[in-house]
C-alpha cells in the first residue's frame, strides 16, 4: 500500500498528539525521503530567541518516521532505537525544514539522515542521524 504525505501526516498526528499541536506537517514522501515542516511559533522558543531543541528534535524525528512509511507503508509500530542530534547554527525565526533520507533498510533496523534548515536558508541549523526498530513482519502459512 502506498501512502501518501498527507495518509503520512495523518498517522503521525492521530498516533502523537504533540506533533498537532506543534503543527507538523508533511510536506513530501517518496520510497527513500521525507519533508516535514514545522512552521514557526512564539511558544516554540527558547532564551535567546532561537527554536528551542525539542522542536527540532521532533522534526527530525517525525521526519525518520515518514521516510521510513515511504518506504514500507504503514508501520505505526516502527519506534526510534537511535536520534543522534547535532546542533549547527542558531535556527532564525522562521518555519522549520527537516529533510529525512532513507539511508538503509533492513528487516529489523532502518538507518535515516535528516537535514534541517529554516525556510528560506538552505544553511543547516542541524544534522541528525538514527534508528529505527521495525515491527517483525508475520510469516505467511506458505512461507513457513
Amino acid at each position: 500500500m502506498s501512502l501518501t504525505a498527507k495518509d503520512v501526516q495523518t498517522i503521525i498526528r492521530t498516533g502523537v498528539p504533540m506533533a498537532e499541536d506543534i503543527d507538523l506537517r508533511v510536506e513530501s514522501l517518496s520510497s527513500d525521503h521525507a519533508r516535514v515542516r514545522v512552521p514557526f511559533r512564539a511558544q516554540a522558543i527558547r532564551p535567546g530567541g532561537t527554536l528551542s531543541g525539542p522542536v527540532l528534535m521532533s522534526a527530525a524525528d517525525a521526519a525518520m518516521y515518514a521516510a521510513i512509511m515511504g518506504a514500507l507503508g504503514k508501520v505505526e509500530m516502527a519506534v526510534t532505537s537511535n536520534l543522534n542530534i547535532n546542533f549547527l547554527k542558531k535556527p532564525a525565526p522562521a518555519d522549520l525544514i527537516a529533510e529525512a533520507t532513507l539511508l538503509r533498510l533492513g528487516r529489523r533496523l532502518a538507518f535515516v539522515e535528516v537535514s534541517l534548515f529554516c525556510d528560506g536558508d538552505e544553511t543547516l541549523v542541524a544534522h541528525a542521524t538514527g534508528s529505527y526498530a521495525l515491527p517483525q513482519q508475520p510469516v505467511s502459512p506458505t512461507e513457513a
